[in-house]
């Protein structure tokens, strides 16, 4: 039987990569899309595989592209952990008079 690149395998891949590099280099949130893009293409591409496994080749992308997109997802919510955290801290820092802006 001709076996084909399993659609969306590449796709996936792409993803994952994108949301580990744009968490860690630009900012997390559009991290986090591209990582719910790539578990969504992930699962439609699981699918289509379990449907008829011997048509098709690159699963080992999906997997692949599976597990950097939970990293990415990972990191982006720390990221947005720290965020949130470094922002309650200067908040907290103003609201008790210790940065007051004076020197």
């Amino acid at each position: 039987m001709n076996q084909q690149p399993l659609p969306g395998a590449s796709t996936v891949l792409t993803m994952g990569i994108l949301s580990i590099v744009l968490t860690l280099f630009c900012c997390g949130p559009f991290g986090a899309i591209f990582s719910i893009i790539g578990l969504v293409k992930a699962k439609t591409a699981t699918q289509l595989y379990q449907a008829s496994p011997e048509s098709y080749t690159d699963y080992s992308n999906i997997k692949t592209g599976k597990i950097l997109s939970y990293i990415g997802l990972a990191l982006a919510l720390v990221y947005l952990v720290l965020t949130i955290l470094y922002f309650g801290f200067i908040v907290a820092a103003i609201t008790t008079g210790e940065l007051s802006g004076e020197f």
